[in-house]
């Protein structure tokens, strides 16, 4: 790993979170705020990220000082099956839109949310930051994994290439306020909410999992998620990617019996074990963001809580 550079000040900044409608991005405006530095943030919402013209004027007329990449398409399993072209080529064309607009524009630094799902599939051991590649992929998020993968090469070629500040940060399996409650479209911890209260409305009997329930997963707080990105920023600048995550994991059956406790479910729990369970174990080693200083602080069942009455209090924009 290359030295690492001066810790970065962000106040002052011209700061752009591209994807700010999404969960992450909105988590990342969250902490910024929190901050109470006195910065200016850019507003792209009605900006086409696929669009290199669009992006590179949008670039050239707001000139951003600091860019959280955190614009993406997203989703669980059934969607990246369905949909394979739009999740390998609207993550490509965002990453490297903004990506080289930043070079263009000599932006200050770029910090790249990658995700966990681009390492290798069957690794059993906690996983470090390098084994990415050294290994095939799991292949129901095939797609999508390739797409960051790239972006995360593009951000590593610019950086040794031009000597651009630009580094990637691989967070674990997200959950928490401004989640994707689409049926299609949304991942595990989203799904199993809105599936456990429909069945407590409906007084229905039993609820559906899918897979075995014996497939491990380490959850991470968006905020807590939110909260490593704005410290990497200031304190992080290397080519190696880093983990974010909490360093603990928790099967997909006892995740599904704490929502039916957070969710006050009475019912039976049914697993589907003709569904796909995906890779069987996927927990990151976060020794190297530790070491810097930064720890996950919410536990899998306060997040939990949090989650279930953000989900109650937002339930008619959820479901519209």
């Amino acid at each position: 790993m290359e030295e690492l550079r001066k810790k970065l000040n962000l106040n002052n900044k011209k700061i752009w979170v591209a994807g700010e409608t999404g969960m992450v991005g909105k988590a990342i405006l969250k902490q910024l705020k929190k901050k109470k530095l006195n910065n200016k943030f850019l507003n792209s919402k009605h900006l086409d990220l696929r669009r290199q013209v669009d992006v590179e004027d949008w670039m050239k007329k707001n000139k951003p000082n600091i860019i959280f990449l955190a614009a993406a398409k997203v989703g669980g399993i059934l969607a990246n099956n369905n949909y394979p072209v739009n999740f390998i080529e609207d993550n490509l064309l965002i990453s490297l839109n903004v990506i080289r607009s930043s070079y263009l524009n000599k932006i200050e630094k770029l910090i790249y949310l990658g995700s966990s799902c681009i390492y290798p599939k069957g690794l059993d051991k906690p996983i470090t930051e390098d084994l990415i590649l050294s290994g095939p992929l799991e292949s129901t998020n095939q797609w999508y994994s390739i797409a960051k993968i790239s972006g995360m090469k593009v951000c590593q070629a610019y950086r040794k290439q031009y000597g651009c500040d630009f580094i990637t940060l691989l967070p674990s399996n997200l959950y928490g306020p401004g989640d994707n409650f689409s049926k299609k479209n949304s991942h595990v911890p989203a799904a199993l909410i809105d599936r456990f209260h429909c069945a407590k409305e409906k007084k229905n009997k039993n609820v559906i999992v899918w897979g075995s329930g014996k497939p491990l997963r380490e959850f991470l707080f968006v905020d807590d998620m939110a909260e490593a990105c704005v410290f990497l920023a200031e304190n992080y600048s290397s080519i190696d990617p880093i983990n974010i995550g909490t360093g603990k994991e928790i099967s997909i059956k006892d995740f599904a019996k704490l929502i039916q406790k957070t969710v006050n479910y009475n019912g039976k729990i049914v697993f589907d074990q003709t569904k796909p369970d995906g890779v069987y174990r996927k927990l990151l080693n976060v020794k190297k963001i530790n070491k810097l200083g930064w720890f996950a602080k919410t536990s899998v069942e306060m997040g939990l809580k949090k989650y279930y009455k953000w989900y109650l209090d937002n339930l008619d924009n959820i479901r519209r």
